[in-house]
């Protein structure tokens, strides 16, 4: 009897690591000379291929979908923000030109959302990959620095960064996405004159780079949702933006295996820490 036992766990045991390896094929058993744990463990297993298969078919659907939206949208809103500009240039009246702008405005808007949901369902459906590699922190923060400093010269706010020489392993060009989805936050919901800091720390297991700013804060009952796709606080309904920015962040850090915490409250700032393996 014990050795029965032993020899049916012993196919119960390699049907499952045929599973987990994906080499599972039902045709290398014969139903009718299984018992009846074995015959369960077998459509289970099945299934679950099928199951897998499904999976993988709609992802190669979702990757072909996204790919054509991105596709379809690029020339119809270049041409809109290319034919706003020329208007832009000619002698128009007040209102010709107020609303020439609002067009202008408008059409960038939905660039930038087309953009942020092309870059969600790619990351979601897991269509493109990170490259994470040991990278000079310096260098990728001072670039993300750079993309959000016009909008924060126009708003004079001060960024304040002291170089630090740490490297960590992660994607240059998806961690410098991250981390300007998090300065651009900062800079859109601080008020004018105010100052943002950025700066770095080695841990033992971690580097982390520090975003302090003087904003208008975040209450304790939405800062665990800030992360949430689509998220808007309810005191920043106004302001632009469609509440992607911090999921993909998070989602591009923890991609790497690194993570991101947010402290903050009402009038008093937020401070993010973006943790990157070291």
């Amino acid at each position: 009897m014990m050795f029965a036992d032993k020899k049916l766990l012993a196919r119960l045991d390699q049907m499952l690591e045929d599973g987990i390896r994906g080499t599972f094929s039902e045709s290398d058993y014969d139903e009718t000379k299984l018992s009846q744990l074995e015959s369960k463990w077998l459509r289970y297993l099945t299934a679950s291929k099928l199951s897998y298969q499904k999976t993988e078919q709609e992802r190669e659907k979702l990757k072909e979908l996204v790919s054509d939206i991105s596709h379809q949208t690029k020339t119809p809103l270049s041409n809109i923000l290319l034919y706003t500009q020329l208007l832009q240039e000619q002698s128009l009246d007040a209102q010709s030109r107020s609303l020439a702008d609002e067009i202008r405005t408008q059409a960038e808007k939905l660039e930038f959302l087309i953009q942020s949901l092309v870059k969600t369902s790619r990351l979601e459906a897991g269509t493109f990959q990170l490259s994470p590699c040991e990278s000079d922190i310096d260098s990728m923060i001072r670039s993300a620095i750079a993309q959000v400093a016009p909008k924060a010269d126009s708003r004079q706010i001060q960024i304040d960064y002291t170089p630090e020489r740490y490297t960590a392993s992660f994607d240059s060009k998806w961690t410098q996405e991250a981390l300007f989805n998090i300065l651009d936050n900062a800079v859109k919901y601080s008020p004018e004159c105010t100052r943002i800091t950025v700066s770095v720390k080695a841990f033992e297991m971690f580097v982390c780079i520090s975003v302090a700013d003087q904003g208008i804060g975040i209450s304790e009952e939405e800062l665990p949702r800030i992360f949430g796709r689509f998220y808007r606080g309810q005191n920043v309904r106004e302001q632009n933006g469609v509440g992607i920015g911090l999921y993909l962040s998070r989602r591009i850090i923890e991609e790497q295996g690194g993570y991101i915490t947010a402290e903050s409250s009402p009038g008093q700032g937020s401070v993010f820490k973006v943790f990157l393996p070291g």
